[in-house]
């Protein structure tokens, strides 16, 4: 009942914080531009950071902490680590309404920021971004994976609301093992086209169910991001920041749900939700019920890992290699506004000094897992050392080149108020059509409904 009660006061003031008549922490100028006279060095600058680092990316954080403040030794860095990403936007929402936010920086998802947006507490980076003193030079500019950059930029207005801090992705891990025995090929597509199409996941998944009947052979953890990459991928609707924002709901998804649900019912895939625990779990496991692929995040590579059989990686199936679609996650950092110009200085300072730091970038994504969002890391010795322990059995290494490779294909969708509902809808539009086929078009009605409810 506890448990209840406090999710009920989290959905209400996750709602208020919507809502531009909570009131909202400081409302300043959107549109920041930078002060007459600059950042001032002569001053000290407290700024507080949101984040979700653990003790070892604290601890890596925090290094790098010290040589920025060799550069600026008058700001000072109040990071407070909280949670998960979600305990990070309860918190904010919860401190945005009842304007008592003294927060600066944020670890967010795009979803979040448009949040924050409606109660105009987020600064547009634009202006920062060009300042020929402040900004990012013409090389820094271009060092970012421009996809992960391009995230900042996806609220439908053309401004940049965020930045990249670190990436994961999604890749395919399978058991090379039971593939090599049985003279399988790596799926690279997911709906069989014709007789003998061999390299479908379909026609793979059905010849592992022949080969292990008491197996699934697809682990797929996340719902929602299996929705959302397959509407990419084919090209059909699923939401827009501007307009009509709820698209989802037509005959093309419900037409490749439909046959994911046969797949279901043949027992050739399950997911997070079905399954009951990430498909990891199902992946590694030395049981007799066990799967042979599973498609996750980049970063949780080393749950993945096996000393019952050799992993391999690959990028996920394409259902047309002429749109090739691997969707992106992992967290942007957005900046506050503040009635305090310097200390809106002081964190873009900050987040320009760590995003652009190939030495921090590096090891952070060594220690996590992540994908660096700026290329220059790639020809960081050091770096490359660790890249090539992946072809030494080093899963997450290997896991990051795969990454790279997929670089051409990432994308995320649109972000606005209820786009994060979206998102959890169509993951639910999975689970129901898996267990009530004939009620595909109830369930795809009601998604929408409860999108605008």
């Amino acid at each position: 009942m506890k448990k209840q009660l406090l999710f009920s006061l989290l959905s209400i003031v996750s709602v208020c914080s919507i809502l531009t008549s909570c009131g909202g922490g400081y409302k300043g100028e959107v549109n920041f531009k930078v002060p007459e006279g600059g950042f001032d060095t002569t001053k000290d600058v407290t700024i507080k950071f949101y984040s979700t680092m653990g003790d070892t990316l604290q601890k890596t954080f925090n290094s790098y902490l010290e040589d920025f403040n060799e550069i600026y030794p008058n700001i000072h860095v109040d990071a407070q680590f909280i949670g998960g990403y979600e305990d990070v936007r309860n918190q904010m929402s919860t401190e945005l309404a009842a304007g008592k936010s003294e927060v600066n920086l944020a670890y967010c998802y795009p979803d979040h920021v448009a949040t924050y947006n409606n109660a105009k507490s987020v600064i547009c980076l634009d202006n920062l971004i060009e300042d020929e003193e402040y900004g990012f030079t013409s090389a820094e500019y271009k060092d970012f994976v421009k996809a992960f950059y391009d995230e900042g930029k996806s609220f439908g207005d053309g401004k940049m609301y965020c930045l990249p801090f670190s990436k994961s992705s999604e890749v395919m891990y399978y058991n090379k093992t039971f593939f090599d025995e049985n003279n399988l090929k790596v799926p690279d597509h997911w709906f069989t086209q014709g007789n003998n199409d061999e390299t479908s996941m379909e026609y793979v998944c059905k010849k592992i169910k022949q080969l292990d009947g008491d197996s699934i052979p697809l682990g797929y953890d996340s719902e929602s991001n299996l929705f959302i990459t397959l509407c990419k991928q084919l090209d059909t609707p699923y939401t827009s920041a501007t307009g009509e924002h709820y698209l989802f709901d037509n005959e093309q998804n419900k037409e490749f749900t439909l046959k994911l649900a046969n797949w279901y019912k043949d027992g050739l895939i399950t997911t997070k939700a079905l399954y009951g625990s990430y498909t990891s779990g199902l992946f590694t496991s030395t049981e007799t019920k066990r799967c042979y692929i599973c498609i996750g995040s980049s970063a949780g590579a080393s749950y993945q890992d096996s000393d019952q059989f050799e992993v391999e990686i690959a990028p996920i199936p394409q259902e047309d290699k002429n749109n090739k679609a691997v969707i992106q996650q992992g967290p942007d950092v957005c900046i506050f506004a503040n009635k305090d110009p310097q200390k809106v200085m002081a964190s873009w300072l900050l987040l320009k000094y760590f995003t652009t730091n190939v030495g921090f970038q590096a090891e952070f994504s060594m220690k996590s897992g992540y994908t660096p969002v700026i290329r220059s890391v790639f020809d960081n010795e050091i770096y490359k050392e660790f890249l090539a322990e992946g072809d030494k059995g080093n899963l997450q290494a290997k896991s990051i080149k795969v990454c790279g490779e997929q670089e051409s294909a990432y994308f995320t969708s649109d972000a606005f108020v209820g786009s994060s509902e979206a998102r959890k809808q169509v993951g639910n539009i999975i689970t129901q059509t898996f267990a009530e086929p004939s009620k595909i078009n109830t369930i795809f009605a009601d998604a929408v409904k409860k999108c605008k409810g």
